[in-house]
C-alpha cells in the first residue's frame, strides 16, 4: 500500500496525476496485487485484473516465494488472499481471464469465485472470460476484445466518473 501511495504522491507532485482519477491494473501476479490493493486501500478509482490468483487456498502447495504448504501456514494463505476480503472491495473491478488458462495457479475458477464473492457483497465487478485463451492472450479477436473492455471500464469508472475520491478511511 505504501509503495502505491508513494507512486501516486510522486505523480501528483510532478503535476501529471490527478489523485482522484487513478486506476490500477495487472496480469497474473499483478492481478493478485491489484485485487489486494483494492481490498486494502481506497487509493484507486477502478481496477483491472487479468488472469490472477485471488484465493491462495486454491494453490495449497506454495506460491511465489511462499514455500510452506497451506497446511503448514493456513493463516498466511488466508491473509494473502484478496478473496478473503471480497466484502471490502468496493472499487469497481474488471476481471478478465482466459478460459483455457494453463497456469496451475491461475485456473479460471480464481476469477469466477472472486467475481461471485464481490458481486454477492454488493461490489461493482465485471467478469470477462476469453474463449480458448491460455494464461497469455494470443488471438487477435481476444486481444482486441480485451482492449475494448478495458477502455470501456476506464472510460466509465475513471474518465467519466465524478472527481470525488473513493470512500475515505482506508490508508
Amino acid at each position: 500500500m505504501a509503495s502505491a501511495k508513494a507512486v501516486i504522491d510522486e505523480g501528483v507532485r510532478l503535476g501529471v496525476v490527478d489523485r482522484t482519477r487513478v486506476a490500477v491494473m495487472g496480469h497474473s501476479y499483478g492481478a493478485f496485487m491489484t485485487a489486494n490493493l483494492l481490498a486494502h486501500s481506497d487509493l484507486f478509482k477502478a481496477g483491472i485484473a487479468r488472469s490472477g490468483a485471488y484465493n491462495r487456498t486454491l494453490t495449497p502447495f506454495g506460491f511465489q516465494n511462499e514455500d510452506r504448504t497451506y497446511w503448514q501456514a493456513p493463516q498466511t494463505y488466508y491473509q494473502m488472499s484478496p478473496f478473503s476480503y471480497a466484502d471490502k472491495i468496493k472499487t469497481p473491478l474488471l476481471l478478465i481471464h482466459g478460459e483455457a488458462d494453463n497456469n496451475t495457479g491461475t485456473f479460471p475458477i480464481q476469477s469466477e469465485r472472486l467475481f461471485s464473492a464481490i458481486k454477492g457483497q454488493g461490489g461493482t465487478v465485471r467478469f470477462v472470460l476469453l474463449p480458448l485463451e491460455a494464461h497469455g492472450y494470443a488471438a487477435r479477436e481476444s486481444v482486441l476484445h480485451m482492449f475494448w473492455e478495458m477502455n470501456n471500464w476506464l472510460t466509465t469508472y475513471v474518465t467519466n466518473a465524478s472527481a470525488t475520491p473513493a470512500a475515505a478511511g482506508k490508508p
